[in-house]
């Protein structure tokens, strides 16, 4: 008997969960907020780990066609003149690398592949609630409209979810992001995230994204990290001053920031830090950001909501509902356990306020960073494989 399913948020975790139950004989249904498709966000890194899931779906072609390979994240400290960081994933040309892509670019290839599915969809329903009625799981919109009864409601309506409990801590530094053109000119390599620190207060980056839709010019995304308490009156002093402070610390950064004419050609975005310990409740499960969050600095945020779409779908189709729940709870548990751990380690040392912990990121973990054992266990930390996913 087919089971009725509502996924909740067409975001990467909710499409991925629509083309992992399209393969069942569940009757699926994806209800999101918009009228018409369309993402939000900038640049990200699909992992290898989500390389992995990708490939699954059958969208991994598609997306290297359409990003840009990253095989070194590397960043220099402005005060120093030198390099600070770099963690590689391997030789370069070989099979392991970053994939940087757009998240308009990722969407659209999910998106597009959903609609190839017998997936219903419902959009410009803002879904505010759920409740068990019988047994079963009904959601209410903000317009008051009711939708079920589902036998299962998969929350992923990412961090601003009405459905999920999770209790999470402000970070106190967030990040503005812009997307530009690539500067064919640039010293810069098109298959490296490059950064520039000044001590860990000012982080700025440039990410060669690929392609967006549409648009036949490789693209790039730029961040600059800002206290999240400045964030609501940036630029205060003027585009004009912030690009010449940009420029000061990072002179190749200058062609980029060079694009950005207006304040809201760049987004400010804040982050929290926080885990659901328990992802589900009887009839319903929560996936991705809706059910843990964490600082960027790892680059795992996307892969995560993979992983949960991949280990929810698979224990679905080995067990009922109730039995699947729990099996995906303890499938992801150490996983997001030890990347909550380490993004919360790590993040301090390349945006806050400290004044030692960049001194020990320059003389001491850098140095370490280059040799053996922490040298591949950084590139494992970063390809997502630390410990293997389940």
């Amino acid at each position: 008997m087919a089971r009725k399913i509502a996924i909740i948020g067409c975001g990467i975790g909710g499409l991925a969960c629509a083309l992992y139950l399209s393969k069942t004989s569940d009757d699926v249904t994806l209800i999101d907020k918009f009228e018409r498709p369309e993402p939000v966000g900038s640049g990200l890194v699909i992992q290898p780990v989500g390389q992995d899931v990708l490939a699954e779906l059958g969208c991994a072609q598609s997306l290297i066609e359409r990003g840009a390979k990253i095989y070194s994240m590397f960043g220099t400290e402005s005060d120093l003149g030198k390099s600070v960081l770099n963690v590689d994933y391997g030789p370069e040309n070989e099979a392991v690398f970053g994939l940087a892509i757009h998240r308009a670019s990722l969407f659209d290839i999910l998106f597009q592949a959903m609609e190839h599915t017998k997936t219903h969809l419902i959009k410009g329903q803002n879904i505010k609630s759920t409740a068990l009625e019988g047994g079963q799981r009904f959601v209410t919109s903000q317009s008051g409209t009711k939708f079920g009864p589902f036998d299962l409601v998969i929350d992923a309506s990412g961090a601003r979810s009405h459905l999920s409990n999770i209790k999470t801590k402000a970070l106190s530094f967030g990040a503005l992001w812009g997307t530009v053109n690539w500067i064919d000119s640039s010293p810069l390599p098109t298959n490296h995230l490059s950064q520039c620190y000044q001590k860990a207060h000012k982080m700025l980056g440039v990410l060669p994204v690929g392609y967006l839709p549409g648009d036949p010019h490789p693209k790039a995304t730029i961040f600059w990290s800002e206290p999240q308490v400045d964030l609501p009156k940036w630029p205060q002093n003027g585009l004009d001053s912030w690009k010449k402070d940009a420029i000061a610390l990072w002179p190749d950064y200058g062609p980029f920031i060079d694009q950005i004419k207006t304040a809201d050609q760049m987004t400010p975005t804040t982050y929290r830090h926080g885990t659901l310990f328990q992802p589900y409740d009887k009839g319903l499960a929560i996936i991705g950001d809706a059910a843990h969050q964490a600082s960027p600095q790892l680059g795992q945020g996307a892969n995560m909501a993979l992983l949960d779409a991949r280990a929810l779908c698979q224990a679905l189709s080995e067990h009922d509902i109730n039995a699947a729940l729990k099996v995906y709870a303890r499938k992801c548990f150490a996983h997001i356990r030890l990347y909550q751990i380490f993004s919360a380690v790590f993040t301090p040392f390349y945006q806050s306020d400290s004044r030692s912990l960049p001194f020990l990121r320059n003389h001491i973990m850098n140095p370490l960073s280059r040799i053996w054992p922490l040298k591949p266990l950084l590139t494992r930390l970063v390809c997502g494989n630390l410990i293997k996913p389940k």
